[in-house]
């Protein structure tokens, strides 16, 4: 069956056998040794053989053969050409065969010019990829890259994980982005040096450590013994993670990470702030912050988030007036009058010290049926009747209709000014005040309740009336004896929140309480809920230096662009930074406060000696030293009138300022400001905001040039990643596979590096089961194209072999400048770092133009011409541009591959890795590629028709078919088909360079007639081996399949008249009795 016979079944049957017993397919050994003449493309849909087509590769070396594996061996490999042969190939044995008659070998099997290469066709990556890793280890190629380069400094700078918990998908989607652009810069000659590095600091870590421990270690724990063991978990976090991006192949100074808990850059983030105080951008302040009472610290807006579905209390409620204005007092003085307010957070009512009217709305004072009168925005007169409306009186019974309330007059809201109302729960009274442009009549009364420790609106407000910031709740949320009792002791977010509702109900001040829907803070560590709450806090004050970052963010370029406004708009109407911390893990605020008056102590002089005790103790010396050794040795001797802080710096704060503890720190190696950031889109307000706002206020600045930014990683169908829904992709599994490794195969990182090269990672991407096999699938065909250029380079030294441009055929020229083209598409696509264009370019040049064409046609001319025919050598010259511009194309996206090829290459390079040989420019001219272009068309349809051909059983291989065709009314196509067949045969000898441009080795037919009409076509073919006679082929032509005229040669197994004893060869044609001859005599 294998070969063809049914006296030759059992040596099919016990060789298959012998494959099977060896974990070898027969796929996998015909891929060795492709059949020179199979036609069949991908495209045709003809199964096994035309995906056997499609991924060229090539045999081992003898030593890596099974024993007993000689050349008789391959040339019957290489022999079985017949479709049925192919399939029966790739498929299974079944039942058993009857033993037969083996046929003996041909005595040309051993004179054709078979592949052999080292270069594996299965990766094998599990253990391959380790072992290249340790070679550049061991060879330092990374490092001699940066020494041997004469080229300028390119500085991507790593934005840090937080060193907590495993790395997910969306760490190696950005770390491997940065890692090919950091590679590409390598090959173009930069001096490239990649720092990566890790977020140590803050409540997560601080939270991971305290959840570790018994309840008995936590009474014992002081600040010093808890740092240290947060420090230990951070390392020990670092450690793991950084074996995780080594093992997806990125390159970086790992010896020399920067950690943000590392006493130099510490002392590096403290001396950032000494700039920014001396820059007069630092104060100390109470006002209202995001807090949250699970954390127990303040927050800031890039440490919120804002899940969907959340539900507040809100309360419509009236207060009662005690003095009106004189506006409303002229017509109204004897009138009972309350003032009609709107919160969704009833449990700030106890902090209120206003009411706030916007001065240019319209407000109308109504009576209700009651009798009662309310003031209320004349727009939200109807609103306001509806929450009066009352509830139905017996079960199942309709709601009575909302009570009509009747307008008594119309008032501008600046009218209102100084109205006294009476607080429902307190004795205490306030006044009606202007507000700003956030009142409005959207919802609610168009009345802001206003207590300026829980807003910032309310707080801003307050501070143009001089009010008070009252901000009765505790660290925990909890009400204070401020709030009175009865609410003392009862968390806001809870059972003091219910508890005002019910006071506010029995004050008979509730009009109406309601859920309502909308978009709340929550704490993006704990998941729980927030609060504004006035506190005593360190600020940044954005407004000093807001202007500056607003000019420097018009100079980064942003890919893509739409992030410049997203930031603009971020920094354009931020508020002061609050960067004070009540944790204990972290870079503490260096300040000191006298014991008596509360004044801080915050001088350059204090400063300073603090940063140079972090830098030589790191910032545990704050924690375990006295006062009197961390003030300055001018306020040493009062040291006792001193007491160091206990704030720490925001999280933000201490990787915000990298920028000057990693970039600026080394600056022999890098250069500030850096080339690039690249991060996830939510950076826009967090480390691409906290670096702007640090560097523009102590350098006057931005610390980048370029900002890339990539969205998040979905799962197949698109949907957010999460445990609970079974969703989550590890990349470590991509690499090493499952448990299951037949559901879940170990892929390699390079499969899983070719997946980001292959999304538009500008917006979100997608990655799953499915996803991966199909770039699995791209992947093994670029490898087994590698694999097939190596193999047959084998025989081909660059410096006795090259032949020059203007000696080759017309096929190779093209080929060169298809090879030019697409590196130069390559190459504009990494620059512009759109990488799956990139890989898009690769993909298509391997299947489309290599391997479904030029390959394919050139395996004639290496295995069958004489090794030193210059048609043969000239397909190995464009051979060995193809092999080199596809490695270096391939290595920023696939390293482990490339340099696996590299060090496969069958002659000596100059350079040990291909990231040392760099990126070398092709200077080919696109040749005659219209001409080509047109050949190709005309080759799918002649496949059309050879496949008809055979399935009718007209013809089996190729070589058996004699093709006909007729060009319609297309004289420039005739021409080219007619003028490409410049002598009668081809297996003449010896035939010019330039019969390699023939039609019938394009087409790897026996014979190619033209003729002048469809119906010739059809007489000569038959209709059912023709196509094109309804005028849908892609060329135009009508083309038919008929058996071959003449003998077959016994060892290129064309046709021709001219098969017979040549040069004393008996069977073969011309070209190849000559190439025998010259074996034998050797």
């Amino acid at each position: 069956i294998l070969w063809g016979g049914r006296g030759r079944t059992m040596r099919g049957v016990l060789t298959l056998c012998l494959l099977v017993a060896m974990g070898i397919t027969l796929r996998s050994v015909s891929a060795f040794v492709p059949s020179v003449h199979r036609l069949a493309t991908p495209s045709l849909g003809l199964g096994g053989r035309a995906r056997l087509q499609a991924a060229p590769t090539v045999r081992h070396t003898a030593r890596s053969l099974p024993s007993g594996w000689g050349a008789p061996g391959r040339a019957r490999l290489f022999h079985a050409t017949s479709m049925k042969a192919a399939d029966a190939a790739a498929a299974p044995a079944k039942g058993k065969k009857k033993p037969g008659k083996a046929k003996e070998d041909s005595k040309y099997s051993k004179t054709v010019n078979l592949p052999e290469t080292n270069f594996n066709q299965r990766a094998n990556a599990v253990k391959r990829e380790p072992e290249l890793q340790a070679f550049w280890k061991d060879q330092k190629v990374y490092e001699q890259a940066y020494e041997d380069s004469t080229g300028s400094k390119f500085v991507l700078h790593d934005g840090p994980p937080y060193a907590n918990g495993d790395l997910h998908i969306g760490h190696a989607l950005n770390k491997i982005l940065k890692d090919f652009i950091n590679r590409y810069q390598i090959l173009k000659g930069s001096k490239v040096r990649f720092v990566p590095g890790w977020d140590c600091h803050g409540l997560p870590i601080e939270l991971k450590v305290l959840q570790s421990m018994k309840s008995a270690e936590k009474r014992e724990l002081t600040p010093v013994k808890l740092r240290k063991k947060a420090a230990a978990f951070a390392r020990e976090t670092v450690d793991k993670q950084m074996d995780s991006f080594k093992r997806y192949g990125v390159w970086g100074d790992w010896e020399r990470p920067y950690l943000t808990l590392l006493p130099e850059y510490e002392a590096a983030q403290i001396k950032v702030f000494g700039e920014m105080v001396e820059g007069g951008h630092i104060y100390r302040g109470r006002k209202p912050v995001n807090w949250s009472p699970s954390s127990r610290t303040a927050l800031a807006e890039a440490e919120l988030e804002y899940p969907e579905g959340h539900t507040s209390r809100s309360l419509w409620a009236s207060f009662p007036v005690t003095q009106k204005s004189d506006a409303l007092g002229k017509e109204f003085g004897d009138q009972d009058i309350r003032v009609a307010v709107w919160t969704t957070t009833p449990w700030t009512l106890p902090a209120n010290l206003a009411v706030a009217v916007n001065e240019r709305l319209d407000y109308a004072l109504v009576r209700a049926p009651s009798g009662e009168s309310y003031i209320v925005a004349k727009d939200l007169v109807g609103n306001l009747a509806i929450k009066m409306q009352g509830e139905a009186e017996e079960e199942g019974g309709g709601r009575p209709p909302p009570p009509v309330l009747e307008e008594l007059a119309v008032f501008k809201g600046k009218d209102l000014e100084g109205t006294v109302y009476k607080h429902p729960l307190y004795e205490r009274e306030s006044k009606v005040v202007i507000g700003g442009e956030y009142i409005t009549t959207e919802s609610g009364t168009g009345l802001v309740h206003t207590a300026p420790g829980h807003g910032v609106e309310d707080y801003q407000t307050g501070l143009k009336y001089g009010l008070e910031l009252l901000s009765p709740v505790d660290d925990g949320g909890l009400f204070t004896e401020e709030a009175g009792e009865d609410l003392k002791g009862k968390s806001v977010l809870g059972d003091g929140n219910q508890a005002v509702i019910d006071m506010m109900r029995e004050a008979g001040a509730l009009i109406k309480e309601e859920p309502y829907g909308h978009k709340y803070p929550y704490d993006w560590r704990t998941k729980k809920p927030t609060i504004f709450r006035a506190t005593d806090q360190w600020f940044a004050s954005v407004d000093s230096f807001r202007d500056t970052a607003m000019e420097e963010i018009e100079k980064v370029k942003f890919i893509p662009e739409k992030g410049r406004s997203r930031i603009q708009s971020m920094v354009e109407g931020r508020s002061d930074w609050c960067i004070s911390r009540q944790r204990n893990w972290g870079v503490p605020i260096p300040v000191f406060y006298h014991k008596e008056t509360g004044d801080p102590l915050l001088t350059r002089e204090s400063i300073e000696h603090v940063r140079k005790i972090v830098a030589d103790k790191g910032t545990d010396a704050w924690f375990e030293m006295g006062e009197e050794e961390l003030l300055p040795p001018s306020h040493q001797a009062e040291a006792d009138q001193w007491v160091k802080g206990k704030d720490t710096m925001d999280v933000w704060f201490d990787s915000g300022s990298s920028w000057a503890g990693v970039v600026q720190e080394r600056g022999e190696e890098l250069a500030y400001p850096a080339d690039m950031y690249l991060e996830g889109s939510d950076q826009h307000r967090g480390w691409f905001q906290s670096s702007l706002l640090t560097s523009v206020a102590a350098q006057g600045k931005a610390p980048y040039k370029t900002v890339l930014t990539h969205g998040f990683v979905l799962d197949e169908k698109g949907f957010k990643m999460s445990k609970s829904l079974g969703n989550v992709v590890d990349p470590r599994q991509i690499i090493e596979g499952g448990k299951n490794q037949k559901l879940q195969p170990p892929y390699g990182a390079d499969v899983l590096r070719l997946w980001v090269s292959s999304v538009d990672y500008t917006g979100d991407v997608r990655v799953g089961a499915n996803i991966m096999k199909q770039i699995s699938d791209s992947y093994r065909k670029i490898r087994n194209t590698l694999r097939y250029l190596l193999g047959n380079l084998n025989d081909f030294d660059p410096e006795q072999h090259s032949v020059p441009y203007d000696d080759m055929p017309s096929v190779d020229k093209w080929m060169l400048g298809k090879l030019a083209e697409v590196q130069g598409e390559v190459r504009d696509a990494f620059e512009k770092h759109q990488f799956y264009r990139a890989s898009q370019s690769i993909t298509q040049l391997v299947i489309g133009d290599l391997s479904n064409l030029y390959l394919d046609v050139a395996k004639d001319r290496l295995y069958i011409s004489s090794p030193d025919d210059l048609s043969r050598r000239s397909c190995q010259t464009v051979l060995k541009v193809a092999l080199e511009m596809l490695t270096t194309a391939i290595a920023p996206l696939m390293p482990h591959m490339a340099e696996d090829a590299w060090l496969n290459i069958p002659w000596k390079v100059e350079k040990q890795s291909v990231f040392q040989h760099g990126w070398q420019a092709l200077d080919y001219e696109q040749h005659e590629a219209d001409k080509w272009a047109t050949v190709r068309e005309v080759r799918d349809d002649v496949n059309l028709a050879m496949e008809k051909a055979r399935r009718g059983g007209v013809v089996g291989a190729n070589m058996e078919a004699k093709v006909v065709i007729h060009c319609g009314d297309n004289e420039e196509l005739k021409d080219l088909i007619a003028g490409s067949m410049q002598q009668d045969s081809i297996l003449a000898y010896p035939s010019p360079v330039t019969v390699a441009d023939d039609i019938r080795f394009i087409l790897l037919a026996s014979q190619v007639k033209i003729v002048d009409s469809a119906d010739a076509v059809v007489d000569a073919c038959g209709q059912d081996y023709t196509v094109g006679t309804d005028g849908k082929t892609e060329s135009g032509i009508v083309v038919g399949v008929t058996k071959a005229e003449g003998k077959k040669c016994e060892r290129c197994w064309f046709y021709d008249e001219s098969v017979g004893e040549h040069e004393g060869q008996d069977g073969v044609c011309p070209r190849c009795g000559h190439a025998a001859a010259e074996f034998f005599k050797k």
